[in-house]
């Protein structure tokens, strides 16, 4: 079995904390946790890049001049410039401290970033040439008093405007201006988030915490710019020479709550707000006129953005973990997708592998399409914690198991809850395994030991199987059909129920702790036992004689706890799995739990194959594996002391909540971090992908790769020049891989029309599948009339030979990665038809008013004049 499993995508997470923002192309940049996802709202799909921080991030921010260059920067100051195109990571650079904010310029060529009181603007590293310190400093500014917390640039590039929390804006000068002397802002009560310059830069708005908009302009009495003579480029230059004065205040009149985050879109003069209360309001400035004021919930909004035409606004809750674009023309969502509110517990595949399912301690089942990434369905019938899923082997039906006493099956058709599962006395049920056949669902129990059999057709309770002395962790049915169940518990048993029998036979085996997890083999000779002290057993199911024993305690040691205390050696002790899986045939078996890690071992052999590790990310306990000595006190960790601003909370997030009486604070608060840990693993139907059901969301690894090997970048050099000599030369395959490289449609239509018929089936065989879309779009951009194109017969054959050679990567991927170059073909090709259609019948018409016009005249005269 291939062990080449590479990240891919995270569902259940779309965000948590830092800003969204928009490209050129509508696609939304949403940090998640050390990760950056990208939703392709055009396509209708999802992915995240596989680069991590060290911390989550707090920015991000894109490139005008090149959208494909965004740069992530964590709370910590460290950030990372990648390429999201070729997903590469460009530069690494550590800023020292927290970043509030960061910006590119509108030409690409700078970045701004804060850096505590100051601002640093940096030359942005060049994407071409590659070099051994990218980040060149180019000046930095000082004169706030506190912390700066946005950056906007101007039009020109020239000027830039700051906000700080000492309640002032300024505005500096990129270089030097003869002249010029930085402007201040002042007559805020509360920190200024953000400033804005308007359309034609002759009016600058500014939003503080408390609620207030300013509008500034030109001072009446000096309405004319007072521009040196001799300054260069004075219309640029002439943002630095207004008198700025107070035009009008405005307020939003929210009380009891703060403004969290705002944006401006230019070009039509909106100002959307986001507050702490979870309302947001759309004004027209500068009049202040207010198009929009909703509630999209009882949570603070930490995030909003425009996109580039102003008709989509994005908003983040890190709270909900809930993002949202809504388009305020129509009124209506384009996208809303939330995560689990809490931790995700399980994970299932469907049979087909595009359908994931999760559920979470918020009680929430939410299917999960693995190609687009989003979630489509949620189900909220449970009112307590879910704890296990499953699908049935056949028909689309859904099996759920809750702490709320209850198990329930889904209709994955009609999406209901068609029957809910109880037990006679109320139990909380841990454990779920589903007979093959998907007649006959088991659960077991927590507090009374005993598991519990249904009938789906029935609902009826069938039996109660008793034996077991300790909560039952684990339930497996042969997935053969055989009838045989297995089970777990913490009793440190494994027993085998023969439950078709009319005398329930049991075999019991022996484990030397408590069992966690078990899993059975795809052809049902042979099932799998965890169990606290870190080994996997090996049984076989014919004569329950013992196959295997595995000690995994080395393979998931490492991880210590901020707070911790104890020698690596000791902690290890207890990190185990609490969830297997088998591979589809039987080689490998997947293994996770309260580890950062998730191994892949041998069966036959019984060694380990590969480890991954799950998350790099500073922020949670169990990813380092030493702890910094420096910052451990008598008192406890130093990174425990909650150091955040009380004036940045929402008032729900400031009340106290301490006991009555109590002098010295609440004893009963603690400072908590979640665990890097996978509490389900999962393989894929199809065996190309795991998932694992993790802290920091469903993390999908794939056999799939993302990248394809382009043979340009060995044998020719990437220029106009030289992709023209090749395909003069004959060198067609790597000509039209260069020319598309460079994107230039001039040259991709030139290479393209150069090509000879007879060579069109072998090159789209050959054809990189990355550049398979792209290839499609020139297709239909020369079908189109526009380009009076005469090769027509040259077009349909590209078109047929590509489906050909990549009708099934097409097919699969019809509705998310190819949906709109399918479309754009289409449409080129029903004009192509009608405009055959429309010169066929003219042609049919001419012909036979010439046939009609000759047939009328003598046959000797029509033969002499001939």
């Amino acid at each position: 079995m291939k062990s080449s499993f590479r990240f891919a995508n995270l569902c259940g997470t779309v965000y948590q904390q830092g800003n969204v923002a928009f490209d050129k192309d509508d696609s939304l940049y949403s940090p998640v946790g050390n990760r950056l996802s990208v939703f392709h709202l055009v396509r209708n799909s999802s992915s995240t890049l596989p680069f991590e921080t060290r911390k989550p991030i707090a920015r991000i921010a894109i490139s005008p001049a090149n959208p494909s260059l965004v740069l992530v920067a964590d709370e910590d100051g460290h950030a990372l410039l990648v390429n999201t195109n070729r997903r590469a990571l460009l530069a690494h650079m550590n800023f020292k401290l927290p970043v509030r904010d960061v910006q590119f310029s509108p030409d690409g060529r700078f970045l701004a970033v804060t850096h505590g009181t100051h601002v640093q603007v940096w030359r942005t590293p060049s994407v071409l040439v590659r070099e051994f310190a990218p980040f060149v400093l180019h000046r930095t500014y000082t004169g706030h008093s506190d912390d700066v917390l946005s950056i906007s640039w101007s039009r020109s590039g020239c000027f830039f405007l700051t906000t700080s929390k000492d309640m002032t804006a300024r505005l500096f000068s990129l270089d030097p201006v003869p002249g010029f002397r930085p402007k201040t802002f002042t007559g805020h009560r509360d920190a200024v988030l953000r400033a804005f310059f308007s359309l034609d830069e002759r009016t600058v708005y500014t939003v503080s915490r408390d609620g207030a908009c300013l509008t500034w302009g030109a001072k009446e009495e000096d309405m004319e710019l007072d521009v040196p003579q001799d300054t260069e480029g004075t219309e640029e230059h002439a943002v630095g020479f207004i008198r700025w004065g107070v035009l009008a205040r405005h307020y939003f009149h929210q009380a009891n709550t703060q403004v969290a985050c705002t944006d401006f879109h230019a070009p039509t003069s909106r100002l959307v707000v986001g507050f702490s209360n979870g309302l947001f309001s759309l004004r027209d400035m500068p009049d202040f006129h207010e198009v929009h004021a909703l509630s999209i919930s009882q949570e603070k909004i930490d995030s909003v953005a425009f996109n580039r035409s102003g008709e989509w606004l994005a908003f983040g809750a890190q709270r909900l973990g809930q993002l949202l674009v809504w388009e305020w023309a129509s009124e209506s969502y384009i996208l809303k997708q939330q995560g689990h509110f809490y931790d995700m517990n399980a994970v299932a595949f469907a049979q087909d592998g595009q359908i994931a399912v999760t559920g979470g301690d918020d009680g929430k089942v939410k299917l999960w399409n693995t190609a687009s990434g989003f979630s489509t369905v949620t189900f909220a019938d449970h009112t307590a914690p879910v704890t296990c899923v499953e699908f049935a082997k056949q028909g689309q039906v859904l099996f759920t198991a809750s702490l709320d006493g209850t198990v329930r099956a889904y209709d994955l058709v009609r999406y209901r809850n068609f029957r809910t599962f109880t037990s006679p006395a109320p139990v909380q049920f841990v454990s779920l395994a589903v007979e093959p056949s998907g007649e006959v669902v088991c659960a077991g129990s927590q507090d009374v030991f005993d598991v519990y059999m249904w009938s789906v057709q029935t609902g009826k309770l069938l039996d109660v199987l008793a034996g077991h002395t300790a909560p039952i962790s684990g339930l497996a049915f042969d997935p053969t059909g055989s009838g045989m169940l297995a089970s777990t518990s913490w009793d440190r048993t494994v027993r085998f129920w023969e439950v078709f029998r009319r005398s329930a036979h049991t075999e019991s085996m022996q484990l030397n702790a408590e069992g966690l997890a078990i899993s059975f083999r795809p052809d049902g000779k042979e099932v799998c036992a965890s169990s606290l002290d870190g080994v996997l057993t090996f049984y076989n199911t014919q004569d329950a004689a013992c196959n295997g024993v595995l000690d995994c305690r080395r393979d998931i040691a490492g991880g210590r706890s901020i707070n911790d205390r104890i020698s690596v050696r000791n902690n290890a002790a207890g990190a185990a799995f609490t969830s297997l899986c088998y591979a589809a045939d039987g080689t490998c078996i997947l293994a996770g739990g309260n580890a950062n890690y998730v191994c892949l071992y041998d069966v036959r052999e019984q060694v380990l194959l590969k480890r991954w590790t799950l998350s790099l990310n500073l922020a949670l306990d169990g990813t380092q594996d030493k702890l910094n000595s420096r910052d451990v006190t008598d008192a406890g960790n130093v990174a425990l002391i909650n150091d955040v601003d009380e004036n940045e909370l929402s008032l729900h997030e400031r009340m106290d909540r301490s006991l009555p009486g109590a002098q010295r604070g609440d004893l009963s608060k603690r400072s908590t971090r979640a665990q890097a840990r996978s509490k389900c693993v999962r393989f894929s139907p199809t065996g190309q992908t795991w998932a694992a059901a993790s802290t920091s969301g469903l993390l999908l690894y794939s056999l799939d790769d993302q990248t394809t090997f382009d043979p340009t970048d060995l044998d020719m050099e990437l220029t106009p020049q030289a992709v023209r000599a090749a395909s003069h030369q004959g060198d067609t395959l790597p000509a039209l891989l260069g020319a598309l490289r460079l994107n230039d449609p001039a040259l991709m239509a030139e290479v393209y029309e150069h090509v000879k018929m007879k060579e069109v089936p072998l090159i789209a065989s050959q054809l990189p599948t990355v550049y398979l879309a792209q290839v499609l779009g020139l297709v239909a951009s020369r079908l189109d009339p526009a380009n009076e194109s005469p090769h027509v017969e040259f077009h349909l054959s590209w078109l047929a030979s590509l489906f050909q050679a990549h009708g099934a990567i097409i097919r699969a991927q019809s509705s998310t990665t190819y949906a709109p170059v399918l479309r754009a073909v289409q449409m080129a090709l029903n004009e192509l038809r009608a405009n055959v259609k429309t010169t066929g019948d003219r042609n049919a018409a001419s012909i036979l008013y010439i046939w009609n016009a000759f047939s009328t005249r003598p046959l000797q005269r029509v033969e002499n004049e001939v």
